[in-house]
């Protein structure tokens, strides 16, 4: 029994699938996973350029909680490496495990989940490489994040299931379309001997191939009298023109485009447009990067502080704001106008600006025009009593 024959009895002889089909629909599934890891990528790099910023009773503080979000979470990665872990594993499987040892944070491979309605959850078998814990987490010591109440991924390989089946089709449809058709026309009644035989299958084999060979510069063939060759391809006569290249990119962007939709990034980020960029950034910061920062925000602050800890004002957050890259002449006229009210201090704009703030008292105080008084003088006053503070 051949190799295809042993494939179609798995299948059976109804629902038989060829082995060049297999490999199609599994060449064009990379279109998907292209897609998908593009959007990975720009949601990681993204939050990367995050800061974690720690509070100790409102005031900013750089301690050991610092240093494990910021710089290394544990002793096999670095911020980065692990933000980029994080993001894939919540994308790809809807939810992270994360644990900590030894005052380290590790993403866990695997692990069993046992859900209760009105008792604390636990975690069994969990899995970070080739080692599995025996001990049981509970919730309260565990890190977990979960992105959807339904996965996503879901849908996505959903749709794909009979997108790849159109892309694959349209994929055979253009190489067939293009491929060169060759009538040959001639008296074929000829004694069947050896040597007659032989100088047939020279010409159509050795000359044809050779004549076809796009890599060899030059290419001569000779046509036996009593012959005539005839070009019966699909471009030679200009149907071909309605199947082109572009329609299966116009497939691939309908991939492209859903993957952005599912996972709320602007089309044209995805696509390295640099038109209406702006605006592309504000909407993939509001819908996208700022809903999985609350996500992980709010489960670091609920599950490394106490409840009268963060009440107090002690906490983490995740500082966004300086994911936009600002020209510093855009940004002049705003940030001298919150200096001359009070709304930031010297060290607060130099941090904006990403420099390192001043050592020194006086610049971490603010400063206030005489030009502003409070509302209920009713504009009497030449406002000396509310001078520089």
């Amino acid at each position: 029994m051949g190799f295809l024959d042993w494939i179609s009895g798995l299948f059976g002889s109804k629902n038989s699938i060829t082995l060049t089909e297999f490999q199609r629909l599994a060449t064009s599934a990379y279109y998907k996973r292209l897609a998908i890891e593009t959007c990975i990528d720009l949601i990681a790099n993204t939050l990367t350029r995050c800061e974690f910023q720690t509070f100790e009773r409102g005031k900013e503080i750089r301690g050991e909680n610092y240093f494990l979000l910021n710089v290394q979470p544990n002793q096999n990665q670095n911020s980065s490496e692990f933000i980029h872990s994080l993001v894939n594993r919540l994308i790809m499987q809807n939810e992270c495990l994360v644990i900590m040892q030894n005052d380290q944070l590790y993403i866990a491979d695997g692990w069993v989940k046992n859900e209760f309605a009105l008792k604390e959850n636990y975690y069994t078998q969990v899995q970070i490489g080739d080692l599995t814990f025996q001990k049981v987490f509970r919730e309260s010591e565990v890190l977990y994040f979960k992105l959807n109440d339904r996965n996503i991924m879901e849908v996505i390989n959903g749709l794909y299931e009979d997108y790849g089946k159109l892309i694959s089709s349209a994929i055979g449809y253009y190489k067939r379309k293009n491929n060169k058709r060759i009538l040959i026309k001639g008296d074929f009644l000829r004694p069947q001997d050896e040597e007659t035989q032989k100088l047939i299958d020279q010409m159509f084999e050795k000359q044809l191939t050779d004549w076809f060979n796009a890599d060899k510069p030059g290419v001569g063939f000779q046509l036996q009298k009593g012959y005539e060759l005839e070009d019966m391809s699909d471009s030679k006569s200009g149907v071909a023109q309605n199947s082109t290249s572009r329609d299966i990119a116009e497939l691939i962007n309908d991939v492209i485009n859903y993957v952005a939709m599912a996972f709320h990034v602007p089309r044209g980020l995805l696509k390295g447009d640099i038109a209406d960029v702006e605006k592309h950034m504000d909407a993939f910061l509001l819908f996208c990067i700022k809903p999985i920062a609350e996500l992980i925000q709010d489960e670091f602050n609920r599950k490394m502080y106490t409840k009268q800890e963060f009440l107090d004002r002690t906490y983490l957050k995740v500082d966004t704001n300086n994911l936009k890259i600002v020209d510093i002449t855009q940004l002049a006229t705003a940030a001298d106008k919150l200096f001359a009210i009070g709304g930031l201090s010297i060290n607060d704009i130099l941090e904006m600006l990403g420099k390192e703030p001043i050592d020194e008292e006086w610049a971490n105080k603010r400063y206030v025009t005489k030009n502003y008084q409070e509302a209920s003088k009713g504009g009497e006053g030449d406002g000396k009593e509310n001078g520089a503070a």
